[in-house]
C-alpha cells in the first residue's frame, strides 16, 4: 500500500509540539486572530522576505480578498490559466468579474506569458499566474507585462510556499499581492483551512487587514464591506510548529522526485521532458524549467507524470493499492458553471491535452524509497502490458 498522502506520518514526528500548541490555544481561549496569528504572520513575513503577511481563512479567501482589495468587480476582466484549481477562476466570478482563460506552457503547466499578452483588453484589471504543483511561473516575463501596462499581478502561490524563481525571489512576493493556502495537503499544511495574503504595499496591506474582518476598523465602524476571512489561532499555532521544518520537507520532496526520475529511467520508460510523447507507451516525467542552482527551484507539491493511458494506468495502480490523483480533469473553459462564457469550444490545446494525460503520484516527504520503487515498478508493469494502438 502506498497512499497518495500520509498526514499521520508527519503528525507522528511532531506529535508532542503540536499537542502542546493546541493545549496552549485551549488554555488561552484566544481562538480567533490574536497572538498566535500575529506571531505566525511575523514568522512568515521573515521566511518569505516580504513586508506584510496577513493570515486569512483559506487559500480561496486569500484570492477573494486580494481581488476585493484591488476593487475588482462587475465588468472587469481577470486573466487566469484555464488549467488550475477551481478557486483561481471561481473567486473572479464571485465578484461579478469575468475570468478570461488562457492556455499554459506544455513543460511547466504554468500560464503562458504570450497568451497573457494576447488576452489583454481595456477591461483587464488583473493577471493571475498560478505557480502550479510548486514550480514558479515565468515571473520575469509577467512582471514586464505589469510594468508595461500597469495591470497588477496577483500570484496564486497556493501550492508553492517557499518556491523561488531563478533570481532567488520567493513566489508570492513578486507581484502586487501573493496568495497562499494552508490546506492540509499543502507542503505547509494546517489541521484545517487556512491561508495567507502577502504584499509590499502598505496601503493594500491595511486594506486587506480590514477586509478580512468585515471591513471593520475600529470595532463596529465599517469603512468597507469585507467578510469573515479571519485565521483561527489553532491553525496558526500548528503552522508555527511546522514552519521551521518546511525547508527539510522541500528537500525530501525533491529527493523523492529525483528517485522517481532515476527509477523511471532504469525501467526503460521514457523520460522525455520535451512535452511530447515519443511512443504510445511513453511516460513524461515533470520538467524543471527554473535554474537548478536555486535551492528551492521546485518544491514538488505534486509529482505529476503524463501518459496517454492515464485512466487505465490509474485503475491499475488503484488495484495495487497505490494512491493517485488527477489534477485537473476538466479545464475551466469546459466547466459547466462557465458555459455562459461560451469558451467550451475554444482552442486551448495544451490544457486540453494535459487534462487527459496528467497523473499525480505520491511525493510526500515521509515517503520511503521502497515505496517509490513499488510505484515505479507498478507503472512499468502496466507499460509492459500490450494494449491497443492509439
Amino acid at each position: 500500500m502506498v497512499p497518495l498522502l500520509d498526514l499521520k506520518a508527519q503528525y507522528e514526528q511532531l506529535r508532542q509540539p503540536i499537542n502542546e500548541a493546541l493545549l496552549r490555544v485551549a488554555a488561552s481561549q484566544a481562538c480567533i486572530l490574536g497572538p498566535e496569528v500575529e506571531q505566525l504572520e511575523r514568522d512568515l513575513a521573515e521566511y518569505l522576505n516580504v513586508r506584510h503577511a496577513i493570515g486569512v481563512s483559506s487559500g480561496t479567501d486569500a484570492l477573494l480578498i486580494a481581488f476585493m482589495a484591488l476593487g475588482i468587480g462587475a465588468g472587469d476582466e481577470v486573466i487566469v490559466p484555464t488549467f488550475s484549481f477551481f478557486a483561481t477562476a471561481g473567486c473572479v466570478s464571485r465578484l461579478g468579474a469575468l475570468p478570461v482563460f488562457v492556455d499554459v506552457d506544455p513543460k511547466s503547466f504554468n500560464i503562458s506569458p504570450q497568451a497573457v499578452r494576447d488576452a489583454i483588453t481595456s477591461r483587464t484589471k488583473a493577471i493571475v499566474p498560478v505557480h502550479l504543483f510548486g514550480q514558479a511561473a515565468e515571473m520575469n516575463a509577467l512582471m514586464e507585462i505589469q510594468n508595461e501596462t500597469g495591470i497588477p499581478i496577483v500570484e496564486d502561490a497556493a501550492q508553492a510556499i517557499g518556491t523561488q524563481t531563478s533570481d532567488g525571489a520567493r513566489v508570492g512576493t513578486i507581484g502586487v499581492i501573493g496568495c497562499f493556502s494552508f490546506y492540509p495537503t499543502k507542503n505547509l499544511g494546517a489541521m484545517g483551512d487556512g491561508g495567507l495574503v502577502t504584499t509590499n504595499d502598505d496601503l493594500l496591506a491595511e486594506k486587506m487587514m480590514r477586509l478580512r474582518n468585515h471591513g471593520m476598523e475600529p470595532r463596529y465602524y465599517h469603512s468597507l464591506v469585507g467578510g469573515n476571512f479571519r485565521l483561527d489561532a489553532i491553525q496558526a499555532a500548528v503552522l508555527r510548529v511546522k514552519l521551521p521544518h518546511l525547508p527539510s520537507w522541500h528537500q525530501a520532496r525533491r529527493r523523492n522526485a529525483d528517485a522517481y526520475n532515476n527509477l523511471f529511467a532504469q525501467h526503460g520508460l521514457s523520460t522525455d521532458v520535451s512535452g511530447t510523447f515519443d511512443s504510445d507507451n511513453s511516460v513524461l516525467i515533470p520538467t524543471v524549467v527554473t535554474d537548478r542552482s536555486v535551492a528551492d527551484y521546485h518544491i514538488f507539491n505534486q509529482y505529476t507524470i503524463q501518459t496517454r493511458s492515464r485512466d487505465a494506468l490509474r485503475t491499475h495502480l488503484h488495484k495495487k493499492g497505490i494512491g493517485t490523483e488527477i489534477y485537473y480533469p476538466v479545464p475551466f473553459h469546459r466547466q459547466e458553471c462557465f458555459a455562459a462564457l461560451k469558451t467550451s469550444q475554444a482552442h486551448f490545446p495544451v490544457a486540453d491535452s494535459l487534462s487527459s494525460t496528467v497523473l499525480s503520484l505520491p511525493i510526500y516527504p515521509e515517503l520511503a524509497l521502497h515505496q517509490i520503487e513499488e510505484v515505479v515498478a507498478t507503472v512499468a508493469e502496466f507499460e509492459r502490458t500490450p494494449r491497443p494502438a492509439f
